[in-house]
């Protein structure tokens, strides 16, 4: 009855939780992911741009001196063509400057470069002519014009290209250590933000959070005890119902005219006991000794009633009178075993009511040897105790608001477990925890 609803609310309970516990992430988090966002593309454009200057730098203080010395070997013959290192400083020189492309971002840097190539071209072309000239025995002064007037004159533009490069680079990288500035400035801001948004919703959710979390819980236990008030109405309503009262008072009546003026008196004290240990001051939980004293209550009355068929039998350790359970748990199991099972018997039969103590929980059985259940119905009726909600109409929903009230009570691991053979009878153990009365009303 109750534990499809509690497990809802305990989901639903789980989820308030986790989603108190998203909205304190979740500032944190969006704030990581922007810090660590900007911090990333600092430092890929810091990298980048001094990447750049250092490689400009070394091109610039080399490439001149080594370009103007080698082509002057050659043209005085200290270096024969083939093994001029010529070709490898224009390679590797066009190499930096198409790597500079990767690095710069501004369009200025870029033009630069393009000319740098262009200067690196007509140097190609100057050296060309060079080795055309190393041909012919008179061109000696030819070269060292086109060396002279071409060649140092290229050099010194391209180096004055790159450094120009790298002064323009170098400012780069002052405008991005001023906007490194603002960033760490606006996550220094950002940060004294989120601070003062946690705070303030630490302050919400302590507390909005209780109340929020609470709730459901509330709500819960309201639930069950509105459902354990309607089962005890219910268990209570058929303690007195009126066939019972009827018979019993009919039973008075006879035994009244009848001049059995002992038996009337046994009979009216024993439905006294009954309806006060029905009531018992609204108490919901009694001791185990009040349960046993309605119990045998009412089968005084019913013995009276059913004296040719019905006998009884109460064996119960003094040990577990002090314990407690629920109100009206004994008696309708009695009464379930009087009319489905003694009747149901020719002959008649008893009904004998045991208690025991265990290491961990005592144990009352309720057994009678009237006519018992097929294995088909004793299936049927075990797993309609169990079941999650019982149609009110039922035959065992009697027995089951018992189990449910139980389970309510202590829990899940307490509850009635029945066993019965054909023809033999049927017996019903009821397992509940070692309690004591007054530790469980506290």
């Amino acid at each position: 009855m109750f534990s499809g609803h509690r497990i809802k609310q305990q989901s639903k309970l789980a989820a308030q939780i986790r989603l108190s516990y998203l909205i304190l992430l979740l500032p944190n988090l969006v704030f990581m992911i922007y810090a660590l966002y900007n911090l990333f593309l600092v430092s890929e454009r810091y990298n980048t741009m001094l990447n750049s200057v250092v490689t400009a730098s070394e091109f610039s203080l080399d490439f001149k001196e080594d370009f103007d010395y080698e082509t002057y070997l050659l043209i005085v013959g200290n270096v024969a063509p083939e093994d001029s290192n010529i070709p490898t400083l224009l390679n590797d020189a066009k190499g930096v400057v198409d790597g500079l492309k990767g690095y710069t971002n501004t369009d200025d840097n870029q033009k630069r470069l393009s000319s740098a190539e262009k200067y690196l071209k007509n140097l190609e072309i100057y050296i060309d002519r060079i080795n055309n000239n190393l041909k012919s025995e008179d061109k000696y002064e030819d070269n060292m014009l086109i060396w002279e007037n071409d060649v140092q004159i290229v050099t010194s533009l391209l180096q004055e290209t790159i450094n120009e490069y790298i002064y323009y680079e170098n400012k780069q990288i002052q405008v991005a250590q001023a906007k490194n500035k603002e960033i760490f400035l606006d996550i220094i801001k950002i940060s004294f933000i989120i601070t003062i948004v946690i705070f303030m919703i630490i302050l919400l959710v302590s507390y909005v959070g209780p109340i929020w979390i609470t709730r459901p819980i509330e709500e819960q236990v309201k639930q069950e005890q509105k459902q354990l008030r309607k089962a005890e109405f219910e268990l209570l309503q058929a303690q007195i119902n009126p066939h019972f009262l009827y018979n019993t008072l009919d039973t008075i009546i006879w035994s009244a005219e009848a001049g059995n003026q002992k038996q009337v008196v046994n009979m009216v004290k024993s439905l006294s006991d009954f309806f006060r240990a029905s009531l018992n001051r609204g108490k919901e939980i009694v001791t185990v000794k009040e349960e046993l004293q309605h119990v045998r209550s009412y089968l005084e009355i019913q013995q009276i009633r059913y004296q040719d068929i019905l006998s009884y039998k109460i064996e119960v350790e003094d040990t577990i009178y002090d314990y407690s359970i629920p109100k009206i748990t004994i008696q309708p199991v009695v009464e379930n075993a009087l009319y489905h099972g003694i009747k149901n018997k020719r002959g008649g039969g008893c009904i004998t009511v045991t208690g025991r103590e265990y290491s961990g929980h005592f144990e009352i059985s309720v057994e009678d040897d009237g006519k018992g259940m097929t294995p088909e119905r004793l299936k049927d009726v075990s797993m309609a105790l169990k079941a999650e909600k019982l149609e009110e109409k039922n035959a065992v929903y009697g027995l089951y608001n018992v189990n449910q009230r139980i389970k309510l009570n202590f829990g899940d691991e307490y509850g009635m477990e029945i066993d019965s053979t054909y023809d033999k009878g049927t017996k019903v153990v009821i397992k509940l925890p070692k309690n004591l009365t007054e530790i469980v009303e506290k």
